[in-house]
């Protein structure tokens, strides 16, 4: 009866000896396909390793200069502003200018929620290019600290504490503990203001640097733009010479027709003002 139940064990298809084999070697045969791709994943890392390496350090990273000393997220930035609207600024005896290109990118936009110049204070307006969503981070800073030197001190900022202003904020990209979610600001503004130093006009680029400037251009036309500048721009300009100029200018390098839904006017003399659509039509009629 032993000898016929253990027959019966050693027979049947699922008893413990005929399943322990397959159970015993499945971890290893599993373990060493394993060893075997992680093998083949080390060896390809180790082939692309130059390569990743300084992809990932200096091409990526917002804090880390490449061994030529440069900055790549913020050579990136500023590559990134000559796909944008054009826009230029004119400093005159008088005041400054701004006109800067509107993208109506379809005929059910309103033309007139696409701002590409902005108050900071009444005596200050900039025109931007490049990520607008950018561009209201930085204007919303400077309106603030425009407003509190008024608190404090009971007088306007200058045009050029304000935009150090601006610039100190541009520079803080790959501070805290989100260093990996930061980058640079990808705009760049034309700051242009009148205080007890009379009209000025600045330019401010992503790296957090600023200059005066006579008259410049930024933008995907900024280097067309910047030689008609050269040649046509002087000192004695009046300010509805330094409107023709600018939207004449912005003609040129335009793909499309001038028209007060494509462009916006500003001027800083005494305060800011922004041109109404009929007003920018009467600038657009002496072309």
């Amino acid at each position: 009866m032993s000898a016929g139940q253990n027959g019966t064990h050693n027979t049947d298809p699922l008893s413990k000896q005929s399943k322990a084999k397959p159970i015993s070697k499945s971890p290893h045969r599993r373990s060493s396909l394993l060893r075997g791709a992680k093998i083949k994943r080390q060896y390809k890392l180790s082939k692309l390793k130059p390569f990743l390496g300084k992809w990932t350090e200096y091409d990526r990273g917002v804090n880390t200069f490449s061994p030529e000393g440069r900055l790549f997220q913020v050579e990136y930035a500023i590559e990134a502003i000559k796909l944008g609207s054009t826009a230029i600024g004119l400093k005159t005896k008088h005041g400054v200018v701004l006109a800067v290109e509107k993208r109506i990118t379809s005929p059910l936009l309103e033309p007139s929620s696409v701002e590409k110049i902005m108050e900071i204070d009444e005596h200050i307006g900039c025109a931007m290019s490049g990520l607008i969503a950018d561009a209201r981070t930085l204007v919303e800073h400077a309106r603030v600290e425009t407003q509190n030197h008024r608190f404090s001190y009971g007088e306007p900022m200058t045009v050029e504490s304000t935009t150090q202003a601006l610039c100190d904020l541009a520079l803080r990209f790959g501070e805290g503990d989100e260093e990996s979610m930061s980058r640079p600001f990808g705009v760049s503004l034309l700051i242009a203001g009148r205080d007890e130093n009379g009209p000025s006009l600045y330019y401010t680029d992503p790296s957090g640097t600023f200059w005066q400037c006579n008259a410049k251009a930024i933008g995907s036309g900024s280097e067309g733009a910047d030689s008609s500048l050269q040649e046509q721009y002087n000192k004695d300009l009046t300010l509805e010479e330094a409107e023709t100029i600018a939207l004449s200018i912005l003609k040129q390098v335009m793909e499309e027709k001038v028209t007060p839904n494509n462009v916006d006017i500003a001027k800083v003399s005494e305060k800011y003002h922004l041109y109404t659509p009929a007003e920018v039509e009467a600038v657009i009629s002496r072309l």
